[in-house]
């Protein structure tokens, strides 16, 4: 809870070695610069109440499908927050036993847009 408001983390992790939480955003999309701006109550919100004095500052980590490198450049330079942005890349490399049981890229995709209501 963030005030009145419910917000969910895709994934919220703890990193032993750095001592510190790492909040993960997953995005299907390119880029927009919103999304630093909702990873970055994510992540002051980890730190108000989740860390304890003894971790270091949370770190937010962006994957998203694609990015324009200035829209980030700006969007990082706009944020307080230790936030990174990576792009994902889906691979095809999956044993054939496996690809018959699963879904395709296209399938799922697909899905998560239907569950969105872009389609």
């Amino acid at each position: 809870m963030v005030g009145s408001k419910e917000m969910f983390i895709d994934l919220l992790f703890y990193h032993l070695e750095l001592r510190c939480y790492v909040v993960v955003e997953l995005k299907v999309t390119e880029l927009e610069p919103s999304y630093i701006g909702q990873l970055g109550v994510y992540v002051a919100a980890i730190n108000h109440q989740r860390k304890k004095e003894t971790d270091n500052e949370t770190i937010g980590l962006m994957i998203c499908k694609t990015k324009d490198d200035v829209v980030a450049q700006y969007a990082l330079e706009a944020s307080r927050e230790p936030i990174g942005i990576s792009e994902y890349n889906l691979s095809n490399i999956l044993p054939k036993e496996y690809k018959s049981n699963l879904p395709s890229i296209e399938e799922i995709e697909q899905e998560v847009r239907a569950i969105d209501g872009e389609e």
